[in-house]
């Protein structure tokens, strides 16, 4: 997720209304479904199948006990949809939007008047600096428990651009029925993004079945205060922990306390989780989703500056890791409702 566009660097620092088709995608099969529907018999699902019967086999060599049957999910290009933006952005520049009332010096301020504008080109043309000021101005400044309502509300109505869906219905079907046929082989799925942990824990469950504390992204600092009397936590304007890269498998450590022995991703900046998930001396799979439909989703991976696929994609076989093709692997994207 110089593997993916600067607006990383906005998403990085911070941080239901989803239909009940959704909730109804995230459930475990029951034992008459076929678990992973949308997936073609093709090499990548057979691999996959094959490791987790395999580690799954009581008595068998590679059998892996429940207790460590960690599997860990990168979000933005694995999960949902990140093209041509990733959502944590939209909701940012949104925000700016919604807040304009109280700044009316953003209107002759970049990068928030580009914003106003719509000219969201230009305002990503100031780099880090810029983008960094968006992500305070909009995330910041509030308790945690407003940031929960601000994103619910916006999470529940807020669309794609180019396809008019709401972004929860953008989320990959194949890999709703891939988390809960893991599940429903005694593993814990995790979700390790580098968006902001508190954009994605109020509706991570509702829609990938995945609780809040089994979600791992980054953070800004939060501080203990009383507000009128009332224990609150109050988000800063201070990055925390930045939940990219190298970051993924010291929050794997920090937060789960176990290497996974299964992780899925899509870029390069999911790399380094990988690294570590098939670093070990026991079973261990990592798979990575490839954008290769353009007609379905988005066709991207060297050359795309959001969710650069390049070195992990040369890397792959080398260390042995499944690439998922999503056109010839996939006879569905995105759940029907």
């Amino acid at each position: 997720m110089a593997t993916r566009l600067p607006v990383v660097l906005c998403l990085v620092l911070i941080g239901l209304s989803s239909s009940c088709w959704l909730i109804a995608c995230a459930s475990e099969p029951t034992a008459n479904e076929e678990p992973l529907a949308s997936w073609n018999d093709q090499p990548s699902r057979r691999s996959i199948v094959e490791f987790v019967e395999r580690v799954t086999l009581e008595g068998g060599p590679d059998y892996v006990p429940v207790s460590d049957r960690i599997a860990v999910f990168d979000n933005d290009g694995t999960l949902w949809t990140e093209q041509p933006m990733y959502v944590q952005a939209f909701f940012a520049f949104d925000r700016v939007k919604e807040l304009e009332p109280q700044h009316p010096e953003w209107r002759t301020t970049e990068p928030f008047a580009s914003v106003l504008r719509g000219d969201l080109k230009s305002a990503l043309s100031g780099g880090e600096r810029s983008l960094v000021a968006l992500v305070m101005a909009t995330h910041a400044g509030m308790t945690t428990e407003e940031f929960e309502q601000t994103v619910i509300r916006w999470i529940a109505e807020a669309r794609h651009p180019q396809t008019g869906k709401l972004f929860t219905e953008m989320v990959y079907q194949p890999m709703l029925e891939m988390m809960s046929y893991l599940r429903s082989k005694g593993f814990k799925t995790f979700i390790v993004s580098g968006g902001g942990i508190e954009f994605m824990r109020p509706w991570a469950e509702r829609v990938y079945g995945v609780p809040p504390e089994q979600v791992i992204g980054s953070s800004v600092k939060t501080r203990f205060e009383l507000l009128d009397g009332r224990p609150s936590l109050l988000r800063l304007p201070e990055l925390n922990f930045l939940d990219d890269k190298s970051g993924k498998p010291i929050a794997i450590q920090l937060h789960i306390g176990r290497r996974p022995i299964i992780a899925f991703g899509n870029s390069d900046g999911d790399l380094e989780m990988l690294q570590w998930t098939t670093a070990s001396d026991r079973p261990h799979l990592g798979v990575l989703v490839r954008h290769t439909d353009g007609n379905r989703e988005y066709r991207y991976d060297r050359d795309s500056h959001v969710g650069r696929l390049d070195r992990a994609l040369d890397l792959s076989g080398e260390l042995g890791w499944v690439v998922i093709d999503m056109e010839q692997d996939w006879n569905r994207v995105y759940p029907e409702r």
